[in-house]
């Protein structure tokens, strides 16, 4: 039996806004309701007429069950005095109100959308004052009529609110004409999400506008898969699959996109590469850069081989041939790349170089793409390095989302030093490398370090191995494995799982062990046996700062079983410990998480051993890692404080940004150094357990590599040199500068 209720929105006692569930109080004469249901949009205060049921909640009682509602705006002089002193206006407050409604009566509402100056008549109200009012008072009304038109498309909760705010009014021929442009103008909305909601509306399935969107989806989609650009007839064969759309259909829609200059097109390419124009520009303005930043310099060579030999003798250093060749073509180019393995003397080359620049009296910027990976940079120069990010004085939009950020650094404000030193060169992504040469002016010797050899960025791009491959640049290759490297088995059979060569694994030596388990549940047991028990001695470590690295995110050992078994072994429920439940995990004080996207909004601070806030900014990215230290489940927050000391409080709407990281993917674990790693290998996909990825995972750990699992599997992967191939033309860019 379907029941009726109305009355005035009272209290909000919770509201999800991620699907709009709300609970909510409702009084109307001296009845009193709790009303729990779905909702667009609701304001204390408001009239609300509601169809649903009477059920009962075995804690909270009597509740009414929300199917439909309808929110009413007032008529009578009492509700609308009820709704002006809820505080959905704000600086109005009861006295105020009632002054209001004395005033002008049943007219209250008419006065104050038609005649808004007329308010300034009532004490208390100045002109300014009168005309906010009014805004307010039609923002609260469009935004009602927008959700409750937006809820006819089944569109409820944040996203409704995005569109709204994105378009205003604007909205409803948006959504009845081309709700494609959802997924080209909000963050947030993919082609999948617009697709569905065109669908509601009637938009037929050849729609020009719905073939456009679904171009610029499968171009976007493989930028998420590392790609710059598809070849023509894979975009042409992928959209096809998405759309259902025939090739002739498709090609005509490329040519548009291209006239509108929404896509690039290069003709001078068999494969016809096909860009979102974004990134063909990136590829551009990073290839003319780097050839303007790559000018030479004099230096008289038998001062600087004294310099050198002063820097050896004091610092106790001797450096190969390889290295001095480092250290002068730093001296006398504007741009170098410096490559090398594990053990190959990067460290010591970089801080060679730095101690001859510091000796001329220049001024040195040093950074790295991740805070773990700045802070280890910090730690064997000893000098101060950031993350590219904060270096680039990342700057917090008032409006969007997460996603909306610009740097401070830029072509209008460069940052302002002699050198620039990047570390950890892999990891760094054509979007990120883009912002840093913008803001890297002529004249700034800039050196990029990094292993050519580990796995590329996550984002799109392969970008220190296209600027090695042009051939257009000063490289230096450190290949020499030196004497107190070559007394570790991780370094020694880093180096020969990246040639290529078998490595020993009869368990002889004191940092690399295989224990062989062919079972699943088997190697989780013994993993955690290994954290809890053996390893953390063996290493002085804890149990935290060991990781375990796998290869994915899914199946027996992947990602997501992985950190619920180790999750439930390391960190157990406890009645001392708060935890919450989101999107299928459980996040519980003192978890180890991960941030898994980029969220360049997100404020962070860093205290002092006394509380007191020393350092603010934001910027919290991909690959982040910390531990929960607080669940507050009154305000619904959660504060995680990552690897560099930085405090950041997520509410519980963001956490789609934070997963447990027990278990991290290999890709994750770039630029991190732990004291032991522990990796999980069985069986997977063929084309993903490469080299590449062994070798990357090796080169993690500092003091110990336990793997866990098939012999064969690993001896497979070191003979398996096949990396999945990513579209790039940087290379081929910046030899187009030359010619």
């Amino acid at each position: 039996m379907t029941d009726k209720i109305e009355g005035y929105v009272d209290k909000i006692v919770f509201r999800n806004d991620e699907n709009g569930y709300t609970v909510f109080s409702i009084v109307y004469d001296e009845d009193e309701f709790t009303c729990v249901g779905y909702l667009t949009v609701i304001n204390e205060g408001e009239f609300i007429q509601a169809t649903g049921s009477f059920t009962h909640h075995p804690v909270y009682g009597e509740q009414f069950l929300l199917e439909e509602y309808e929110i009413k705006e007032p008529e009578d002089t009492y509700s609308m005095e009820v709704y002006l002193s809820s505080g959905a206006i704000k600086g109005i407050g009861k006295a105020l109100a009632s002054r209001i409604v004395k005033k002008f009566g049943e007219n209250t509402f008419r006065v104050i959308v038609e005649e808004p100056n007329r308010l300034a008549e009532v004490k208390g109200i100045s002109e300014r004052m009168a005309i906010e009012i009014y805004r307010q008072f039609e923002d609260k009304r469009d935004m009602r009529n927008a959700m409750m038109f937006l809820q006819k498309y089944n569109i409820t909760g944040n996203l409704a609110v995005k569109i709204f705010q994105e378009y205003k009014s604007g909205m409803y021929n948006v959504i009845k004409e081309n709700p494609y442009r959802l997924a080209e103008d909000i963050s947030g909305i993919g082609f999948k999400t617009a697709d569905e909601i065109a669908q509601r509306v009637g938009i037929p399935l050849n729609s020009d506008f719905r073939i456009k969107a679904g171009i610029l989806y499968v171009l976007m989609q493989a930028n998420g898969e590392g790609h710059v650009y598809l070849p023509e007839n894979e975009l042409i064969v992928k959209a096809g699959e998405l759309l259902l759309a025939d090739t002739e259909s498709i090609k005509r829609q490329i040519t548009t996109l291209s006239i509108e200059k929404k896509i690039v097109i290069v003709d001078d390419n068999d494969e016809r590469p096909i860009y979102a124009s974004v990134f063909y520009y990136m590829e551009l303005n990073i290839a003319r850069r780097l050839h303007d930043l790559n000018i030479s310099y004099d230096y008289d060579r038998e001062s600087l081989n004294n310099k050198i030999a002063q820097i050896e003798k004091l610092t106790g250093t001797i450096l190969d041939d390889q290295q001095r060749t480092a250290v002068k073509e730093a001296v006398y180019n504007g741009l170098l790349i410096i490559t090398g393995g594990p053990g190959t003397g990067k460290t010591t080359t970089i801080n060679t170089i730095i101690k001859l620049f510091e000796s001329e009296g220049l001024d040195i910027l040093l950074a790295a793409p991740t805070g773990r990976a700045a802070k280890r940079m910090s730690e064997t120069t000893g000098y101060e390095a950031r993350t590219i990010h904060r270096m680039l004085e990342l700057s917090k939009l008032t409006q969007g989302d997460g996603n909306n950020y610009t740097f401070e650094r830029n072509e209008t404000n460069p940052l302002e030093t002699d050198i620039i030193i990047i570390d950890e060169m892999s990891m760094v992504d054509i979007g990120l490398m883009n912002a840093l040469l913008k803001a890297i002016s002529v004249g700034t010797r800039l050196i990029l370090v990094g292993d050519v050899n580990q796995l590329p960025s996550v984002g799109p791009g392969n970008v220190l191995k296209d600027i090695i491959n042009s051939h257009c640049f000063n490289v230096v290759m450190l290949t020499k494995i030196y004497r107190q490297a070559v007394g570790s088995d991780i370094i020694v059979n880093a180096h020969k799982i990246n040639a290529g060569e078998q490595i020993n694994l009869d368990n002889k030596s004191m940092d690399f062990f295989m224990l062989k388990r062919n079972e699943a549940d088997v190697i989780i047991a013994v993993m955690i046996n290994l954290i809890k028990n053996k390893l953390p001695n063996y290493v002085k470590a804890t149990p935290f700062e060991i990781q375990v690295l796998t290869p994915m995110r899914k199946g027996e050992l992947g990602v997501e079983r992985l950190n619920k078994a180790l999750q439930a072994a390391l960190n157990p429920p406890s009645k001392s410990k708060r935890e919450k439940e989101c999107h299928q995990s459980i996040f519980r004080e003192g978890d180890k998480v991960m941030q898994i996207k980029n969220n360049y909004q997100l404020a962070w601070e860093i205290k002092s051993d006394f509380g007191i806030t020393t350092q603010t900014g934001t910027g919290v990215f991909n690959g982040d890692a910390g531990i929960i230290k607080e669940i507050n489940l009154f305000s619904e927050h959660l504060l995680v404080e990552f690897d560099d000391n930085r405090l950041v409080d997520y509410s519980f709407s963001q956490l789609d940004e934070l997963e447990l990281a027990y278990a991290v993917t290999i890709h994750k674990s770039q630029g991190s150094e732990y004291p032991a790693i522990i990796l999980p290998i069985l069986d997977g996909p063929r084309l993903l357990f490469n080299r590449n990825l062994l070798y990357t995972a090796v080169t993690r750990a500092k003091s110990c590599v336990v793997i866990v699992g098939s012999d064969t599997m690993v001896k497979y992967m070191i003979d398996n040199k096949s990396e999945q191939s990513r579209y790039s033309r940087l290379s081929e860019q910046i030899k187009d500068m030359v010619r």
